[in-house]
């Protein structure tokens, strides 16, 4: 019977059998969760990490420090652009086709009760836009280029418009 009584008294012991291991299992169960959590911070902290130069922190920084407007210096002196040009340039896009609306290009029925309005009425348009039109004005063509290439299709759907003089021209003859 004493064996048998040592067998119960082994199975209900644990696994600590001296002071020295209960001190070394005391401290490791201390130390290992601290180095686990460690090792989590240090991952969660390096996954917010991209690559140099490319960082969201970098690419929001830059996007609210950038420039509100910008200013273009261009040349007044150039020579004016010929009506030609700019339309081919800017206008033919949708008068050629008729897109949208626009009146073709040399279509007197079309053009007619626009060429009635009158050539400011014209250039008005064509320069703050009407319709699915948008604004021509302050693009690449100055005012006076815009308002020859309406001259040009005006015209050339039965308008009889004098071409629009260069603001230096004009002011010259005073």
């Amino acid at each position: 019977m004493s064996n048998n009584s040592h067998d119960q008294h082994e199975a209900h012991t644990g696994p600590v059998k001296t002071p020295k291991q209960m001190l070394m299992l005391s401290i490791a169960s201390f130390v290992i969760p601290v180095f686990i959590i460690i090792g989590l911070v240090f991952y969660v902290t390096s996954a917010n990490k991209n690559a140099p130069g490319s960082s969201d922190a970098e690419r929001a920084v830059a996007q609210r420090i950038q420039k509100i407007g910008s200013v273009e210096v261009r040349d007044a002196n150039r020579p004016l652009k010929s009506a030609d040009e700019v339309y081919k340039a800017q206008c033919a896009a949708c008068h050629a086709t008729g897109a949208a609306g626009a009146p073709k290009f040399a279509d007197a029925s079309a053009w007619g009760p626009r060429i009635k309005q009158g050539l400011e009425n014209l250039v008005n348009s064509s320069l703050k836009g009407k319709g699915a039109m948008g604004a021509q004005g302050g693009g690449d063509f100055n005012d006076t280029e815009i308002a020859r290439a309406v001259v040009y299709m005006a015209n050339s759907a039965g308008g009889k418009f004098d071409e629009p003089k260069a603001v230096a021209e004009k002011s010259d003859q005073k």
